[in-house]
C-alpha cells in the first residue's frame, strides 16, 4: 500500500467557470488557471501521482503547453488513473477536502463524488469529499480563492 497528498490553490477571477470536482458550480467567479482550475481534482490527481511516485500533475500536464489550455481536469484525471494503473497501483480510497468560504459545496458534494468515481471506474464508497471554511481567516476566508487537500491510498495489483 502506499499513500498520497495532494493540495492545490486556485484564485478566484471574474469570466470564469468555477468548476470543483468536474460539477460546474454556480458563483460569480471562477478560478483563474492554465486549465479548468478545479482544484478539488488537481489536489486528487498530486495525491494520486505521489503515493506512486510519479511526479505531479505539473510534470504530467504542465502549463506551458497549450494542449491543457482550458483542459476538463476530470478527462486528466482519467489519464492519471491510467499512468498510475501502468505502474501497478489502484485506487484504495481517497479523502478529499476542499476549502471555500464561498460559495456553500453540500448541494454539489454528490455529483462530484460521482464525476470523479466515473473518471476513476470505482465505487462510490471509495471517494469522500466534504467541504470547510477557514472561519474568514486567510485568504480562502477572505473569499479570494479555492484550496483543496486530497489523500489517496493505493494497493498493489
Amino acid at each position: 500500500m502506499r499513500i498520497g497528498h495532494g493540495y492545490d490553490v486556485h484564485r478566484f477571477a471574474p469570466e470564469r467557470k468555477l468548476i470543483l470536482g468536474g460539477v460546474e458550480i454556480e458563483h460569480e467567479m471562477g478560478l483563474l488557471g492554465h486549465s479548468d482550475a478545479d482544484v478539488l481534482t488537481h489536489a486528487l490527481m498530486d495525491a494520486m501521482l505521489g503515493a506512486a511516485a510519479l511526479g505531479d500533475i505539473g510534470l504530467h500536464f504542465p502549463d506551458t503547453d497549450e494542449k491543457y489550455k482550458g483542459a476538463d481536469s476530470i478527462l486528466l484525471l482519467k489519464r492519471v488513473k491510467e499512468i498510475v494503473e501502468e505502474k501497478g497501483y489502484t485506487l484504495g480510497n481517497a479523502d478529499i477536502t476542499v476549502v471555500a468560504q464561498a460559495p456553500k459545496l453540500r448541494p454539489y458534494i454528490d455529483s462530484m463524488v460521482k464525476n470523479v468515481c466515473d473518471a476513476l471506474g470505482c465505487e462510490t464508497d471509495r471517494i469522500n469529499i466534504k467541504a470547510t471554511t477557514e472561519e474568514k481567516l486567510g485568504f480562502t476566508g477572505r473569499k479570494e480563492g479555492i484550496s483543496a487537500h486530497a489523500v489517496v491510498l493505493l494497493e498493489k495489483n
